[in-house]
C-alpha cells in the first residue's frame, strides 16, 4: 500500500512504544492540523485577496488653483499610506491570530484525540487482560464483554467460543487419561499374577524363566507406577484436591527424606536441612505429600554418587517456600525448563540411568498450581538443579501433621 504524507508524519510523530492509542492520538492531530491550516489558508487568501486599494483620480476642475491642488495631492498621498499601513497591520494579526488559534487547537485536539482513543481501546484492553490471565487451569473463565454489537464484542464472544472448546478438549484428554490408566491396572494385575503363579508351580523352573519373570515383575511396575503418575496428573489437573488440611511443609520434607534414608546412603548423598518455621500449607494431604515425596525421589535419582542435597524451608507470611537443591554436571537452561511437561526428563544426561517415569516434576508442577502456587525450576551455574514451590502460607498454630 502507498504511503502518503499524512501517515508517513503520523508514524514520524507516534511515540516510541507505537501503541495503538499513540498512533490514533498522533492521526487525529496530524488530520486537524492539516485541515486547519487548509482552512486559515484559503480564509486568508479570500481575505487578503479580496482587499482593493482605491486611488482617487481628480476630475478636472474649472480654474484650480495651484497651491489647493498640491495640498489636496499631498493629504490623499498621506491618507493612502495610513490605510496601506493598516491594511497591513490587520493582515499581520489576522496571520499571528490564526497561527496561535492553530497551534492551540493542535493541541487541544491532540488531548481529545487521546481521551478518545483511550475510551474506544478500553474493551480491547479489558479483552487483553482477561485473555491473560486465563490459562489451562482457569479455561471455565469467560470474557463475558458487555456492550454493543460492534467489532470488539464480535472479537470477545469469539474468543469466548474459542475458550469452550479448548475447554472442553482439555476435560476430554484428562478423562481419558483417568479412564485409561484406571483401566489398564486390571489386566496388569492378571499379568503380574499370572507370572507369580508360573514360578510358583511344583515343578521348579527353569532359570531363564525365573529370570524372565523377574524381568517382567520390573517392567509392570513400571508400567504400575506410570499408571499412577498419569492418574494423579489427570486428577489434580482436573481440580480433584481431596481430603484437604492444614499441613507442616518442613515436616512433610523430614518424613521423606527419613523415609528415603536407605536410598540416600545407598548412593552415599550428604542432606543438608535448613528450616525456618514450619511453613503451614492448606490443601489435598494425599497431593502434597506426593508433591514433596517426588522433589526429594528426583533429587536423589537425579544425582551423583558421594553427591550432596539441601532442603531448605522457609515462610514470609504471604507464602511458604520449599526449596531442593542438588550438585552435579552444569544444565542447559532451555531443557531445564522444559522439565515440568510430561516425560521431559534429563536422568540419562545426568546419571547414566534412569528408573523414573517422567512424571515427577510435571506432577510438583500440576499439584502446586492446584494449590495456588508456583513452581521455580533454574540450572545451577555451578551446576545441578534448583528446584523451589512456592504455596500459600497458613498462620496457624500447632500445626497437625
Amino acid at each position: 500500500m502507498p504511503t502518503t504524507p499524512v501517515s508517513r508524519l503520523t508514524r514520524s510523530i507516534c511515540l516510541p512504544n507505537r501503541t495503538v492509542r499513540s498512533r490514533f492520538t498522533a492521526l487525529y492531530g496530524v488530520v486537524f492540523f492539516l485541515s486547519g491550516a487548509g482552512l486559515l489558508a484559503i480564509a486568508n487568501f479570500v481575505t487578503l485577496g479580496s482587499r482593493q486599494v482605491s486611488h482617487a483620480v481628480p476630475g478636472p476642475e474649472p480654474v484650480p488653483q495651484e497651491q489647493a491642488l498640491t495640498v489636496a495631492r499631498d493629504q490623499i498621498a498621506w491618507l493612502q499610506n495610513q490605510l496601506a499601513e493598516q491594511h497591513a497591520a490587520q493582515a499581520r494579526q489576522l496571520l499571528a491570530g490564526s497561527a496561535i488559534a492553530l497551534a492551540v487547537m493542535v493541541v487541544a485536539s491532540i488531548v481529545l484525540g487521546r481521551l478518545i482513543a483511550g475510551r474506544v481501546l478500553r474493551p480491547l484492553r479489558t479483552i487483553t487482560s482477561a485473555t491473560r490471565r486465563i490459562t489451562a487451569d482457569n479455561l471455565h473463565e469467560r470474557l463475558a464483554v458487555s456492550g454493543p454489537a460492534d467489532e470488539v464484542k464480535d472479537l470477545a464472544d469469539t474468543i469466548d467460543e474459542l475458550l469452550e472448546r479448548l475447554e472442553g478438549a482439555f476435560a476430554a484428554q484428562r478423562r481419558f487419561v483417568a479412564d485409561a490408566s484406571h483401566e489398564l491396572r486390571t489386566p496388569l494385575t492378571t499379568m503380574r499374577a499370572s507370572l507369580d503363579v508360573a514360578v510358583a508351580k511344583p515343578e521348579p523352573a527353569p532359570p531363564q524363566t525365573v529370570a524372565l519373570a523377574d524381568r517382567l515383575r520390573g517392567e509392570l511396575d513400571q508400567v504400575d507406577r506410570l499408571l499412577e503418575g498419569l492418574l494423579v496428573l489427570a486428577r489434580t489437573q482436573h481440580g480433584d484436591l481431596p481430603d484437604r488440611a492444614t499441613l507442616s511443609l518442613a515436616r512433610l520434607a523430614s518424613e521423606a527424606v527419613e523415609t528415603r534414608s536407605a536410598d540416600i546412603a545407598a548412593r552415599r548423598l550428604t542432606v543438608h536441612e535448613a528450616t525456618g518455621g514450619d511453613a503451614p500449607v492448606r490443601g489435598s494431604q494425599a497431593l502434597l505429600r506426593r508433591m514433596v515425596d517426588n522433589l526429594i525421589d528426583n533429587a536423589i535419582r537425579h544425582n551423583e554418587d558421594g553427591g550432596w542435597i539441601r532442603v531448605v524451608i522457609a515462610a514470609d507470611g504471604e507464602f511458604a517456600h520449599l526449596v531442593v537443591e542438588t550438585g552435579g554436571d552444569v544444565l542447559d537452561p532451555r531443557q531445564v525448563a522444559e522439565l515440568t511437561r510430561p516425560f521431559r526428563r534429563l536422568g540419562a544426561d545426568r546419571t547414566g540411568t534412569d528408573d523414573g517415569t517422567g512424571l515427577g516434576l510435571a506432577i510438583v508442577a500440576a499439584v502446586a498450581t492446584a494449590h495456588g502456587g508456583i513452581l521455580d525450576l533454574r540450572a545451577r551455574p555451578g551446576g545441578g538443579l534448583r528446584v523451589g514451590v512456592s504455596l500459600p502460607s497458613v498462620v496457624h498454630a500447632g500445626v497437625p501433621a
